[in-house]
């Protein structure tokens, strides 16, 4: 893999997720301030390389890969300093582009805890086994996170999610989580 001037010369990883967008120039110094889209961005404080998508309305290369040298949490946003962005200047152009990483460099999961990204197409059923659907989407609403499953909408919290397993669980491959839910209980 080499790099010129911060710019991908090599076909980008078939697994890159998307974790924040660059929300403006940070300093005078070349830093960039990241709105992440997850409210504890683990991934994004320990990466060492990013992923860059712009936009290519800026003059810029549509994709390039940065090497991380800095990053730290800073009121709900994440500073990086990026190899090869030296000034204010540099670190403009950046803005709006998309921050991605390959799902494989993402720090483990803590035990009991789960990347969204993961979850996203797991079988949901009930504790009585009746399927409810796929998990489509979570969204995070203030007090905690909610699945999307179908039509339903289900609180992601200990009290009714019994059990996940991301292992391949079923003939199909796909995760399954348990819930203690009933169907159309959100109607």
């Amino acid at each position: 893999m080499s790099f010129y001037g911060g710019v991908l010369s090599h076909q980008p990883p078939s697994d890159l997720v998307e974790l924040g967008q660059v929300f403006d120039a940070q300093g005078l110094k070349g830093h960039i301030k990241v709105r992440p889209y997850s409210q504890d961005p683990i991934a994004l404080l320990h990466c060492k390389q990013i992923y860059v998508q712009r936009d290519g309305t800026r003059g810029a290369p549509i994709d390039a890969t940065y090497t991380v040298t800095q990053a730290k949490l800073h009121s709900g946003y994440v500073i990086m300093v990026l190899d090869g962005i030296t000034d204010r200047d540099a670190a403009l152009l950046l803005k709006g582009s998309s921050l991605k990483l390959p799902r494989a460099s993402f720090p483990m999961a803590e035990v009991d805890s789960y990347y969204w990204i993961d979850l996203i197409g797991c079988r949901v059923l009930n504790e009585e086994g009746t399927q409810l659907g796929y998990l489509d989407e979570i969204s995070e609403f203030g007090a905690h996170p909610v699945m999307t499953v179908g039509k339903e909408l289900i609180p992601f919290v200990p009290a009714l999610v019994r059990s996940v397993d991301l292992q391949a669980s079923d003939p199909g491959g796909i995760g399954t989580i348990v819930v203690a839910w009933q169907p159309n209980w959100s109607e």
